[in-house]
């Protein structure tokens, strides 16, 4: 058996799935290969570990893929396979009612006091009608957003997954609004690809191809019988699949795995303009070097 190494952006959830059921299927296996997924010490180790060879493939963001181009990391995204609603999150009585609100808050973000939260924000306040160049106070409660803001740390919190946070928070009996990064000017980066150095897309293309069609029938399967993928999910990470959280987080996370693997060149076009425009990046990059819809077809 050959081993497989895949990368995971975070730790064990239910946006990993998919790959649960392959290892628990044995579909990859049968095409002579040995998953292995392996948890991250931190969220932005994937790309490190695909350009040393520790990893075949990893599991990313698009933003990050952008990123990791810039620093000239010779990766390329291949297939897309979970698309949620993400953006910023506040809750009732904090003095947010839109987005322009925000203006002067303070914003929650494991990156901070770095510039991509704020850019997110302050493009959500312009697109509102706010000022561009709006004054807001960075706040790193590393990825705790609704603990952040339940506490009254921070006014507003970025980057939320609705699959994770917003549900969350509705357990906990607060009340959240989401404003979503695709409504307010902001390129929607709330989506998880696969990612491989540039050299094992070229020499080992048939075991890429491989993955994929294991992929593609645990989204079939999740959507088809949820119930038996709640089990294996449950048998895998060992969480309790009556805890009513747990329930809430893996049906959320089930309805956004996608069919259509592929994104487009205009997608990473307007995303590397989105990280010149607000200054994250000092130079554009090509969608023909972060993404190849070539397997994915």
């Amino acid at each position: 058996m050959r081993p497989l190494r895949l990368a995971l952006e975070w730790f064990q959830n239910p946006d990993h799935v998919p790959f649960f059921l392959a290892q628990r299927e044995g579909w990859l296996k049968d095409a002579g290969l040995e998953l292995e997924l392996i948890e991250p010490r931190e969220h932005f180790d994937a790309a490190r570990a695909l350009a040393s060879g520790d990893v075949d493939v990893a599991i990313t963001e698009p933003i990050h893929l952008v990123q990791d181009r810039l620093q000239d990391i010779p990766i390329v995204g291949f297939t897309r396979f979970l698309h949620t609603n993400g953006g910023v999150m506040t809750l009732d009585g904090l003095g947010v009612e839109r987005p322009r609100d925000m203006a002067g808050k303070r914003v929650q973000y494991p990156g901070a006091p770095g510039p991509g939260g704020l850019a997110i924000v302050r493009t959500m306040i312009e697109a509102d009608g706010g000022p561009a160049n709006a004054p807001l106070t960075p706040v790193n409660h590393s990825f705790y957003h609704t603990d952040a803001l339940a506490t009254g740390i921070a006014d507003v919190a970025t980057l939320v997954f609705y699959n994770f946070e917003v549900v969350e928070a509705q357990h906990r009996g607060l009340k959240p609004r989401l404003f979503a990064l695709k409504d307010w000017g902001v390129p929607d980066f709330c989506q998880l690809i696969l990612t491989a150095h540039e050299r094992t897309l070229t020499d080992d293309a048939a075991t890429l191809r491989a993955l994929i069609r294991a992929l593609r029938r645990g989204v079939d399967l999740i959507h088809q019988e949820p119930e038996r993928a709640r089990a294996v999910y449950s048998e895998a990470t060992g969480s309790d699949p009556a805890d009513a959280l747990t329930r809430a987080i893996f049906d959320a996370t089930t309805r956004c795995f996608t069919h259509d693997l592929t994104m487009s060149a205009d997608y990473y076009a307007g995303l590397s303009d989105w990280l010149q425009r607000t200054g994250q990046a000092d130079r554009g990059v090509s969608p023909e070097q972060c993404w190849t819809n070539r397997l994915a077809l």
